[in-house]
């Protein structure tokens, strides 16, 4: 089925995420052999901890809120229209930190690095 609505998926907490939430909306579960997208939110300081992909590249794309975020060497405060590119290998973390929800969407390529 190509088409699917984000209300018809239930938040998860996935692993290293503390009051960190996704849907999964395309994946394995859709039939998806490359892709892991997802839409995420994150109340006031719900984050990821720092981690890595070995094979995995990652992009983030904030649509509202704001978060402290880390890629590597780098730390940068984000907000809705800000992208972060995570290459495979870099270390990487994520924390809200307005009264306001952090939501974004993730996509990651290959879906079998991910921890679900």
């Amino acid at each position: 089925m190509p088409f699917y609505n984000e209300a018809d998926f239930e938040w998860t907490e996935p692993p290293g995420h503390v009051r960190g939430y996704s849907r999964y909306l395309v994946g394995p579960h859709s039939g998806s052999r490359y892709f892991d997208f997802r839409v995420s939110s994150y109340p006031t300081g719900g984050l990821v901890q720092p981690h890595v992909h070995e094979v995995a590249e990652q992009v983030y794309y904030f649509i509202e809120g704001t978060g402290r975020a880390v890629c590597g060497a780098q730390t940068r405060d984000v907000a809705a229209g800000d992208v972060m590119f995570v290459p495979a290998g870099v270390v990487h973390s994520l924390e809200c930190t307005s009264r306001q929800d952090l939501r974004f969407v993730i996509v990651t390529t290959p879906s079998d690095d991910v921890p679900r």
